[in-house]
């Protein structure tokens, strides 16, 4: 099942685009640098690359860069090389970028401070090669100009509909949802399998991605209309769930079911037109339930002989008060 985002999205969204350089501390073999060996011919071989800095040192930048990366994929949707954000929240994301810059740029003064010793003791660790390194050093001054942490923000107004210039960036808008949903299904699969796959128990700490998954599709409510069915039976699910202790039986299966659903894009967006033409968030997790349920019968009647039945198990779902709508910016 296809999605199809309306143009008119564009009215709450923002464009980011995030620019990280870090220097590779990476310099090309050359011939010389085997000192008159026999090589293979450039067109059967090419020669590789040479460190010049210990890349240990380098390791706080990609760390910086991936906390970023992090924080835009947790709030935003890919959108034209870039994300596209909630402009509700662009004030927040932006005030997060901020702190990770002056991580970044302290880290670098601190990296630069330390550079030419670094490079020195690198070079007396490779003892025997010490002049292939030397030869390929740079200024700590080249290497500042090689690193930087920037974004832009952008807003994109949307285009003529009879402007065939911009049929590119109308087809972009046309799959955010689509987009959106295989970004839920990706995180929903690394979810699955670092916590819920095989477990007969979990701690509340296993919930903290699918808390992730509920939060940005919350924020980006608007882009699609079987995304606020979809975060509302996350928060459904929520709500059941006891506030602390560990989590198995019927909830275990329950949050198993969701996690499965989540994992397949059309599934997902089959169940949020279900929610959308009447049916309950309540009963479709029940279904989760009962089929999450048969598939534990069957990979574990052969070991375990006995499973309980929901007849066994909690009841499911008491009285839940429902989240309320999610505002639709009036895209639909």
């Amino acid at each position: 099942m296809n999605t199809h985002t309306d143009i008119k999205v564009l009215d709450s969204l923002l464009a980011l685009h995030l620019e990280v350089n870090i220097w590779t501390a990476r310099k090309k073999l050359s011939p010389e640098d085997f000192a008159g060996a026999t090589l293979p011919p450039e067109d059967l071989a090419s020669l590789g690359s040479k460190r010049v800095c210990d890349p240990e040192a380098l390791r706080v930048f990609g760390t910086l860069k991936a906390r970023a990366v992090s924080l835009l994929d947790r709030h935003g949707v890919r959108f034209l090389g870039g994300w596209a954000i909630p402009e509700s929240q662009a004030d927040a994301i932006v005030t997060e970028l901020e702190q990770i810059l002056r991580d970044f740029n302290a880290a670098k003064e601190d990296f630069l401070s330390r550079y030419d010793e670094s490079v020195r003791d690198w070079i007396a660790k490779h003892s025997g090669w010490e002049q292939i390194i030397a030869d390929s050093t740079v200024s700590a001054d080249y290497v500042r100009s090689r690193m930087g942490f920037i974004w832009r923000l952008y807003r994109i107004v949307p285009p003529d509909p009879a402007d065939p210039v911009m049929e590119g960036l109308k087809d972009e808008v046309a799959s955010l949802g689509q987009t959106l949903f295989g970004e839920v299904s990706k995180a929903a699969t690394e979810a699955w399998h670092k916590c819920f796959a095989g477990k007969t128990e979990i701690t509340r700490k296993a919930l903290s991605p699918l808390r992730t998954i509920h939060q940005k599709l919350s924020g980006l409510s608007f882009v699609e209309p079987r995304v606020s069915p979809v975060a509302d039976l996350i928060h459904t699910a929520f709500e059941h769930l006891p506030k602390r202790g560990r989590i198995e039986g019927a909830n275990l299966l329950m949050l198993q079911g969701l996690v499965s659903l989540l994992r397949d894009t059309d599934g997902l967006i089959e169940h949020g037109q279900k929610i959308m033409d009447g049916t309950t968030s309540k009963d479709l997790l029940s279904l989760l339930v009962e089929g999450q349920r048969e598939m534990s019968e069957l990979d574990v009647q052969d070991e375990v002989g006995i499973v309980p039945t929901l007849d066994d198990l909690p009841p499911i779902f008491p009285d839940i008060p429902m989240q309320p709508v999610m505002p639709n910016c009036g895209l639909w």
